[in-house]
């Protein structure tokens, strides 16, 4: 007869949703791809040999975009949260047609850049600001690409109060990139 003080309890397992996971595993490698890229700006930088220009204010417009676009992708998890369905469209909606507006933007100051002389090729400040941008942009790409997915899913009603996981997921993306956003413009901003 076995004493019943001597048999434990198995304990819970903890566990993660893999698409959590693995959502935050590609933000902890973007965050390592931009850390170097932006020390490889400050390192560069202090050799010399390094033009200044002016920032366009289209990239200061396109800041507040993004940054209302992730006031839209909150409302939409919590529209999700309340099951919501058409709030969850529009402000899903609202927050992907703000991010392509964003895209347009950087476009636009990429061409008022190239208006100032500043090249890809060229100066290493030129280079280093389109080639920070850009990756910012392809992330966002990515970005919009987890939203439509997210969008689709709200049109089937398969995200609800009861099954949040790729709405948070989009949301936790989305808010990352417009948070790497901020510290890339305050960083190009003070840095040039």
């Amino acid at each position: 007869m076995k004493n019943k003080s001597l048999v434990q309890e198995p304990k819970p397992i903890l566990t993660v949703n893999k698409w959590k996971f693995i959502v935050w595993l590609f933000i902890i490698t973007i965050v390592m791809l931009f850390a170097s890229q932006t020390s490889a700006y400050l390192v560069r930088r202090a050799e010399g040999n390094w033009t200044e220009f002016q920032i366009p204010m289209i990239f200061w417009y396109s800041t507040g975009v993004l940054l209302l676009s992730s006031v839209f992708m909150h409302f939409a998890v919590r529209s999700t949260k309340k099951d919501n369905f058409a709030a969850l469209k529009i402000n899903i909606s609202a927050a992907f047609a703000l991010g392509m507006i964003f895209l347009v933007m950087q476009y636009i100051g990429w061409q008022e850049l190239q208006a100032q002389g500043i090249y890809l090729k060229g100066n290493p400040a030129g280079s280093f600001y389109y080639i920070l941008t850009g990756l910012h942009g392809f992330h966002l790409i990515t970005g919009l690409v987890v939203m439509l997915f997210a969008f689709w899913a709200s049109m089937k009603m398969t995200i609800h109060s009861k099954n949040l996981i790729r709405i948070q997921v989009c949301a936790t993306y989305w808010h990352f990139l417009d948070l790497l956003w901020l510290y890339l413009f305050v960083f190009l901003l003070f840095f040039r």
